[in-house]
């Protein structure tokens, strides 16, 4: 049962804008103009928590239905999303459901047989109220608007009992993940490690030698799969001299400026990166470790990332739809950020998950596998990472693992993309948003609060 609410509880709200760098003539136009696109933007991979609470448009102004976007034949002036302004907010909250009109990606083939089933057993859940992280009563519908959700399905004990859809999403349609694609490769790499195909305690040379001179030549796998390795990559987005932006350019993440000359592709960008600190010290979330880490997967095995994710895991899963991975200029995966999936395939993954790696009569990952990434990795060394916003947490195989009594774990995506899973309640939370805040430090606190109302609410 597809529950389709109007569109305007989907909706999305504009980051506030970041100081900006003064400008003087060692500072090209170009660049400036990049630096504030991507500032206007808020896309970091790894956002931190606002200082202060930005002011954020009213979620029913920025619906789709209300801004019109790509609407009529052909779109003209304020109505057209490109690559122009498809970072730009509100343009995102239509771009992260069809990036495949915007970018270059690769096809992630289900197959041909008969989707697995998802049985329902519809349940009032929107209804359910809780105190938010303010003190104060909300339910979960009104949780769902004020965070600007295109998607929501909650299953329990192999079942969905919630689904909701806004902004024009449909069941059938794909949404960018963003950083939820880590969490993939992640899995992918540990299924290696556990057959003996990737040795986590090796150096990343061994797999990819052309990082020799990098800040990973000298840096185990282990560390890259736990986010421990020591990386100099800002993520500055008013100063287009830091790191994002070179992975940005070189990955299509952001128009490339006028007379740009910088590496064109992702593998070219990482070689460029330098080791600042010390390897296996402390928890630093970079986005371009997962990109390390997926060229390590396909190295491994000799397969592109998106071949390893039909053939491994889409098909097994008996998905519904094909998912999408976006492509750089020479077909490299953006392994850490560029899968596109619909609601409910990405339930039958995180049921998967919940099984402990079987599902649809498949053997997806070996249990060993899921509970190692479950128990998570080190909450002393976690801590070094800047995220308090995240009390208790800790990081394994690409993983965010909440140490709670229920077991919990998830993958996250800035803008508010989530697979949520609660094994001790039975439960998967699959949440796709697109959010004008970027980073999860602004939300986070009220969706630990929402986690655990849903988690008690299908227990009852």
């Amino acid at each position: 049962m597809h529950k389709t609410h109007s569109a305007s509880a989907a909706q999305t709200a504009h980051p506030a804008h970041p100081a900006q760098p003064r400008r003087s003539g060692a500072f090209p136009a170009a660049l400036w103009r990049a630096a504030c696109a991507a500032a206007a933007l808020g896309v970091a991979f790894a956002a931190p928590a606002q200082a202060q609470a930005p002011a954020l448009p009213a979620p029913e102004t920025v619906t789709l239905d209300k801004l019109g976007y790509m609407s009529t034949f052909p779109p003209e002036g304020a109505q057209r999303v490109d690559l122009s302004n498809s970072y730009k907010y509100p343009q995102l909250r239509w771009a992260v459901q069809h990036l495949r009109e915007l970018q270059p990606t690769r096809n992630i083939r289900r197959g041909g047989a008969a989707p697995s089933a998802l049985p329902a057993d519809p349940r009032p859940l929107g209804a359910v109220a809780f105190d938010d992280d303010k003190g104060q009563p909300i339910t979960v519908d009104q949780w769902l608007t004020r965070t600007y959700t295109d998607a929501l399905v909650v299953m329990h004990k192999g079942r969905v009992v919630y689904e909701r859809y806004d902004n024009q999403m449909k069941p059938y349609s794909p949404h960018l993940l963003f950083s939820v694609t880590k969490s993939f490769t992640g899995l992918m790499a540990a299924q290696l490690a556990h057959e003996g195909k990737i040795d986590p305690e090796a150096l990343v040379t061994k797999y990819v030698p052309e990082l020799a001179e990098s800040a990973w030549g000298d840096m185990k796998v282990r560390d890259v799969m736990d986010m421990t390795g020591a990386v100099r990559f800002r993520e500055v987005y008013t100063d287009p001299t830091t790191e994002i932006f070179g992975y940005s350019w070189s990955s299509g993440l952001l128009p490339r400026p006028p007379g740009y000359q910088g590496p064109t592709n992702v593998y070219d960008f990482l070689k460029t990166l330098k080791k600042e600190g010390e390897h296996g010290a402390g928890f630093v979330y970079r986005t371009v470790h997962s990109e390390v880490l997926g060229w390590i997967v396909s190295r491994a095995t000799g397969k592109h990332w998106a071949e390893l994710m039909s053939d491994n895991i889409w098909q097994k899963l008996g998905t519904e739809e094909d998912a999408h991975v976006m492509v750089d200029s020479v077909g490299t995966p953006l392994q850490g950020a560029g899968l596109n999936a619909t609601a409910r395939d990405l339930a039958r993954f995180g049921e998967m998950l919940r099984l402990g790696g079987s599902f649809n009569g498949q053997k997806i990952f070996d249990k060993a596998v899921i509970d190692d990434t479950a128990k998570g990795g080190d909450r002393e060394k976690f801590k070094m990472g800047g995220m308090a916003f995240r009390p208790g947490y800790s990081y394994r195989n690409q993983w965010w693992v909440l140490h709670n009594a229920d077991g919990a774990y998830e993958a996250a995506g800035i803008h508010g993309q989530f697979i949520h899973v609660n094994p001790a309640a039975e439960m998967v939370v699959i949440k796709l948003s697109s959010h004008p805040v970027a980073g999860a430090g602004f939300t986070h606190p009220l969706t630990l609060k929402a986690w655990a109302a849903l988690a008690q609410a299908v227990r009852r």
